[in-house]
């Protein structure tokens, strides 16, 4: 019963992880995308993002409560609004990195806006880009854990709930195999990640094989 009960609470959270990490990475990129290449709207909205990346996510949890509800909407907004802003750096700064001799050639060859972005920057940003990603993540999941602790759906289990749940039944056991499962999944996605900015370094020849 409890093995059933923890894999329904892991199941519920890790979907709730995908679909706020998904949205956090489709809103972060396009914000960078545009702002990577926009040297006003940079410069207005730059500082506003690298705030946000600031901001704890439990600051967020009262508007989240107060805008959406006691519901999972309350969790996926905390969760965008605490990873978006690590994606949208990301690419940023991997679009600084691009030498500005190969951009030139790009608009020599033809190459405007979609395109640009589509064939150069993003593929050029790409390291930096999953870098970003990889703290996106770490963001992304505290928000989570934060947001399932206060923001409780009912008739739903979660990770946040079994914790609630050990901690009003003084349950130490429980509580420390939760804990033991929610290291052990930030530690198997950060690894995947790990090994995603290899393979691309090692692409880019940013690594050398013969030393990892």
């Amino acid at each position: 019963m409890q093995d059933a009960l923890l894999w329904t609470a892991v199941s519920t959270t890790m979907a709730r992880a995908l679909i706020g990490f998904g949205l956090a990475l489709l809103l972060g990129a396009a914000v960078g995308s545009v702002l990577s290449r926009n040297r006003l709207l940079r410069n207005t909205f730059g500082p506003i993002i690298a705030g946000l990346q600031t901001m704890p996510a439990i600051a967020w949890f009262p508007f989240a409560i107060i805008f959406f509800g006691l519901n999972t909407s309350a969790i996926l907004f905390v969760i965008v609004i605490g990873a978006a802003p690590s994606v949208a750096l990301g690419v940023i700064a991997g679009a600084d990195h691009i030498p500005p001799l190969q951009l030139r050639a790009a608009r020599i060859m033809g190459l405007r806006r979609f395109a640009l972005y589509r064939h150069v920057i993003l593929p050029a940003s790409l390291p930096t880009f999953v870098s970003g990603l990889r703290q996106a993540w770490a963001f992304a999941w505290r928000s989570l854990m934060a947001g399932e602790l206060v923001v409780m759906v009912a008739g739903s289990a979660s990770i946040g709930v079994l914790l609630e749940n050990a901690q009003n039944m003084s349950d130490m056991p429980l509580a420390i195999a939760v804990m033991i499962v929610v290291l052990v999944i930030g530690v198997v996605v950060d690894s995947v990640f790990g090994l995603v900015d290899r393979q691309i370094r090692r692409y880019w020849g940013l690594v050398d094989g013969d030393n990892e």
